[in-house]
């Protein structure tokens, strides 16, 4: 597995470049967002979503699959986003939100049995840089962890994922609360998960 250290000021360009592609060609990818590490392909690869899907044990058919976007503009592009969820996202974004929208047809065949696709901007800027080099939103779980330890150790994670993941971005330590869930697919937002995020809906 390739270890990529993310520094204080973020990834250079080059580097960025680099995942880029890696990312293109189907690579799984442990990465620092604004809560738990997480695990992440290109969600517009499905290969690669399959992988990821089969390495934490999900059911397209079953379990609501998130993707990461550099902003809100992009997110439009692969959900709908009526106007009081635009209104939501844009107080709220980037931060640690899952918002549940309805799916946009551009979604790969993993998404085509879910109505729904939860949206992540995460306050982490290399994440939202990532994105937005890639063109596209990167499909993302959260790790695995058998204690606290394994989840906010870079190197125990690191550890964790030997030969399951390509490429692991080593970044700042991770939290152990997952983002708060927002359903936004009703006129009456409903947080279905509360998480890092604390704000009023």
């Amino acid at each position: 597995m390739k270890t990529i250290r993310v520094w204080d000021n973020g990834l250079p360009r080059n580097v960025i470049d680099e995942i880029v592609r890696e990312l293109r060609d189907g690579a799984i990818m442990v990465w620092p967002t604004d809560t738990l590490y997480g695990v992440a392909c290109d969600a517009l690869n499905p290969k690669a979503i399959d992988a990821v899907c089969r390495l934490k044990g999900l059911n397209p058919d079953k379990n609501t699959l998130s993707i990461v976007c550099s902003d809100i503009s992009q997110a439009s592009e692969y959900a709908r986003i009526e106007n009081e969820a635009f209104r939501l996202i844009k107080r709220l974004a980037p931060g640690p939100y899952t918002f549940i929208l309805r799916a946009a047809s551009r979604l790969p065949k993993a998404f085509k049995g879910r109505k729904t696709v939860g949206i992540r901007i995460p306050g982490y800027e290399p994440a939202r840089a990532i994105a937005e080099a890639l063109g596209n939103p990167l499909l993302n779980t959260s790790i695995d962890f058998a204690d606290e330890d394994y989840a906010v150790s870079p190197g125990l994670i690191a550890e964790a994922y030997e030969g399951r993941a390509d490429i692991m971005l080593e970044g700042p330590d991770g939290l152990t609360e997952p983002s708060t869930v927002i359903d936004c697919t009703t006129s009456d937002f409903t947080i279905v998960r509360e998480g890092a995020g604390k704000e009023e809906v």
